[in-house]
């Protein structure tokens, strides 16, 4: 196994309608810090990128262009999402209040799980359902 020695070689890449919106609320809900953030020129997020621990999320305006036409929107697909990004968090259920109060919408509750940890899952305001949990595949238990 390879790693790189500034984070995971793995991020997932999100498009949102109201970026600079949802890069504060990422932040503020979620506990994501801003690494970088580019406009576009019409007022929207060009590419951004958000650290939580050793991991990144890209984000970006939703635009009609070549790589914005291979990705639905959640309103697009009453909700169905073909992946769901885990972020591992370290006090799972303080996190869970506090993305709760911040308005995310609950979709599994905070759970202790039967393999480990604990874990819950949401959807932020646009619709993207994240998992959030306590649980660390790479740790040894």
């Amino acid at each position: 196994m390879s790693a790189t020695t500034h984070g995971s070689t793995l991020i997932p890449c999100l498009r949102y309608r109201d970026a600079h919106a949802m890069i504060a609320w990422l932040c503020r809900a979620f506990g994501f810090e801003k690494h970088a953030v580019y406009d576009d020129d019409a007022g929207g997020v060009a590419h951004a990128q958000l650290v939580h621990g050793h991991g990144m999320l890209m984000l970006g305006s939703v635009r009609d262009d070549a790589f914005g036409r291979r990705i639905a929107q959640p309103d697009e697909t009453g909700g169905r999402e073909t992946q769901c990004t885990y972020v591992i968090v370290a006090d799972c259920k303080a996190h869970y209040e506090h993305a709760k109060a911040a308005g995310a919408v609950i979709v599994d509750d905070y759970a202790e799980k039967d393999y480990g940890g604990a874990g819950y899952s949401c959807r932020d305001p646009e619709g993207h359902l994240w998992s959030f949990g306590s649980y660390d595949p790479w740790r040894a238990e």
